[in-house]
């Protein structure tokens, strides 16, 4: 695997800043090699890696399947989290602050997770997601318990047009008394994707109000589709 640590430093964080405040997501290219995403898709099929598999048309989520990781996760998915969290989580605060909104997040990755296990999530949200021909994600929110960090990151494994076609990422954005707002969009392969996971605050006339989001993934045509999507908060089962 890449240097993670310093493939995180080198992101234009203040970029990230403005995207995040503007649109409720950013995009960061080629952040994983493709040596890296062939390592993550090889090791999808090894059952010991992983301690829940969710086929998802048994619950009405979607059609195709993603299993959670155990702890201890993979090295370079605790560097991630433990490296990101900290850079986004005074973009978190300022978004409780100008939403009136009391509560305000540790810029301590460990702090975080322990205010997790306080609350009886002790479970890790990483999550590695397949589909094939056909499969899809119904939009939805990561949240896994009461608490929840508003943000989350997704890398994308495999190469559009190359290795699937369709299965484009998409998001919905919800104004307060207005239709919802559709943004599909499709990264490459090793590109990470950082979004809000259930509300942005947008400035109004009379100062900001919430916009709803969701996200979910369109219909794969052909082929087949993996992503790594990594949640910072821990999850309850």
């Amino acid at each position: 695997m890449l240097d993670i640590k310093q493939k995180i430093a080198q992101i234009n964080w203040q970029q990230v800043r403005e995207d995040m405040n503007d649109k409720g997501f950013t995009w960061i290219s080629e952040f994983l090699t493709h040596e890296s995403c062939e390592e993550l898709v090889h090791h999808y099929n090894y059952p010991l890696a992983y301690r829940k598999t969710v086929i998802m048309e048994r619950h009405r989520f979607g059609l195709g399947e993603y299993k959670y990781f155990n702890y201890p996760l993979p090295n370079f998915i605790q560097t991630i989290r433990e490296e990101v969290y900290p850079r986004i989580a005074p973009i978190a605060n300022s978004w409780m602050k100008v939403l009136n909104i009391n509560k305000q997040f540790s810029t301590s990755f460990e702090e975080l997770q322990s205010l997790c296990h306080n609350h009886n999530q002790t479970k890790p949200a990483v999550l590695i997601l397949k589909y094939g021909k056909g499969g899809y994600n119904t939009l939805h929110q990561d949240l896994y318990g009461e608490i929840y960090f508003p943000m989350q990151l997704v890398l994308f494994l495999n190469e559009p047009e190359k290795e699937y076609t369709g299965g484009e990422f998409v998001m919905t954005e919800q104004k307060p008394r207005s239709q919802p707002k559709a943004v599909v969009l499709k990264p490459k392969k090793g590109d990470m994707f950082l979004f809000t996971t259930n509300f942005r605050p947008v400035k109004g006339e009379k100062g900001y109000y919430r916009v709803m989001m969701k996200h979910g993934v369109s219909q794969v045509h052909q082929g087949v589709r993996h992503t790594l999507g990594v949640i910072f908060h821990d999850a309850i089962s």
